[in-house]
C-alpha cells in the first residue's frame, strides 16, 4: 500500500515575536505551525505515525483508523485517511471547536462524540474507554494511540527539533512547549538537548490539567492539558512547568493578534501567557525558542469572542503561584552530536516553589 506524504507538512517559518516580547529583553523565536497543511503541529504526528504504520504493515487498504483527540490530530488524520483511501473514526468531546467538527467531517472522517465527564473532571479517560469499545467492535480497526506511540515524539524529534536546531540565529537557553500527549515537547528536548546540552525544558500546561501532579478540573482551551499522565512523558527530562488559565490563554491570543498579526489557536495563548511570565525572571542573555501550534480561525466563536470565557473563569494567577521546578536535571541520554559550553541561565532559586506548593495555590 503506498502512501505519499507530499503535502505541506513541516518546514514552517521560524520567526521572532519582537513585537509582542522586546528582543532587547529576551527574544523570543516561535516556529507558525498553524501553516501546515491541516492547520496544525498535530499534522507533523499524524503523517508520521501513519507512515511507520503503513511501512510495517500495521495499516493496509482494510484498515478503518480510530483515534481519540481533542481536534487538530483528527483533523490531521482524516486527511490523510481519505488520501490512502481508508475511513476514520474520531473520538471526541464537547469541547471540540464546532469548525473542527466540521472540518473532521468535511475531509470524510466520522465523529463520535462521547459527553460523559471521566473521573478526573475530564473527558480523555471517557474518549479512550470509547475508543477501546470501537476497536473491539468494528473490523479492521486501528488505534496508533498517539498518547503512548513513541512515534508521536519521534515525529517532531526528526521534524520541528531538527528545523529548529538548523534555523535558530542563536543558542536558545529555554525551550518551552504546550503538553497535552507530551510527544512534541519529548520530541523537541530529546533534540535540542543533543545540541545544546544546557538548554532548560519547560512545560506549559493548562490549570485542570493532572500531567504534573496539579488537581483536575474543567478546562475549556482545546489541545492542552489532560485528565491523566500520558505514557510518553519522561517526567526527568523536564525542568520545569508553568501552568495557564483559560482567561490568560484568552488573553495572550488576543495580545498575539494584535502585536505580531499571528491569529493562533488557543493553545498558543497559553504558551505566549506563560513567556510572559517567565521572561521577567529570566537573566540577561536568555533566549526562548516555543512554537504555535495551531491556527486561530477555528476559535472565533471561542476564545477570540469578546464574551468568552464565562465572567467566573476569567482568571490569572502571578508567576509565583504558576510555576513549578521538576527536580534534578537527568543525565543527557542521548550523546551531544556538536555540545557547546554555554552556561545555564535559569532563574534564581528564589522562585523555585515545592511539589505542593502549586497545586495549593501558594505564593512566594
Amino acid at each position: 500500500m503506498q502512501f505519499s506524504a507530499e503535502l505541506s507538512v513541516g518546514n514552517t517559518p521560524l520567526v521572532a515575536l519582537d513585537r509582542m516580547f522586546p528582543p532587547e529583553v529576551v527574544p523570543v523565536f516561535a516556529k507558525l505551525e498553524m501553516l501546515n497543511v491541516g492547520g496544525s503541529v498535530k499534522d507533523r504526528t499524524a503523517h508520521y505515525m501513519v507512515s511507520q504504520a503503513l511501512a510495517t504493515g500495521r495499516i493496509t487498504s482494510e484498515s478503518h483508523l480510530v483515534e481519540s483527540s481533542s481536534g487538530n490530530l483528527a483533523i490531521a488524520l482524516a486527511i490523510i485517511a481519505k488520501r490512502v483511501g481508508i475511513p476514520f473514526t474520531a473520538v471526541v468531546d464537547p469541547n471540540l471547536a464546532p469548525a473542527n467538527s466540521r472540518l473532521i467531517e468535511a475531509f470524510g472522517g466520522h465523529i463520535d462524540l462521547v459527553t460523559d465527564k471521566d473521573e478526573g473532571g475530564g473527558y480523555l479517560h471517557t474518549r479512550i474507554r470509547r475508543v477501546d469499545e470501537l476497536v473491539r467492535t468494528i473490523p479492521g480497526a486501528v488505534w496508533l494511540n498517539q498518547y503512548a506511540n513513541p512515534d508521536n515524539w519521534r515525529a517532531h524529534y526528526n521534524g520541528i527539533g531538527e528545523e529548529i536546531v538548523r534555523e535558530m540565529p542563536v543558542e536558545p537557553t529555554h525551550v518551552v512547549a504546550a503538553v497535552s500527549t507530551c510527544g512534541t515537547l519529548m520530541g523537541l528536548a530529546r533534540r535540542l538537548r543533543e545540541r545544546w546540552p544546557n538548554i532548560e525544558v519547560v512545560a506549559v500546561d493548562l490549570e485542570g490539567s493532572v500531567i504534573f501532579g496539579g488537581a483536575g478540573g474543567n478546562r475549556q482551551i482545546p489541545g492542552i492539558g489532560a485528565s491523566r499522565v500520558p505514557e510518553q512523558l519522561a517526567l526527568p527530562e523536564v525542568d520545569a512547568v508553568i501552568y495557564a488559565t483559560d482567561w490568560e490563554s484568552t488573553l495572550a491570543c488576543r495580545r498575539l493578534a494584535e502585536s505580531q498579526g499571528i491569529l493562533a489557536g488557543g493553545s498558543s495563548g497559553s504558551v505566549m501567557a506563560a513567556i510572559t511570565k517567565l521572561i521577567p525572571n529570566l537573566r540577561k542573555g536568555s533566549c526562548i525558542v516555543t512554537l504555535l501550534p495551531d491556527r486561530g480561525e477555528r476559535y472565533l466563536d471561542t476564545v477570540y469572542d469578546p464574551a468568552w470565557p464565562a465572567e467566573e473563569r476569567r482568571q490569572t494567577r502571578p508567576f509565583a503561584a504558576s510555576f513549578r521546578r521538576l527536580g534534578e536535571r537527568p543525565a543527557l541520554a542521548w550523546q551531544s552530536r556538536r555540545p557547546t559550553a554555554a552556561a545555564s541561565s535559569w532563574m534564581p532559586e528564589a522562585h523555585v516553589l515545592s511539589a505542593n506548593s502549586q497545586s495549593e495555590g501558594a505564593a512566594l
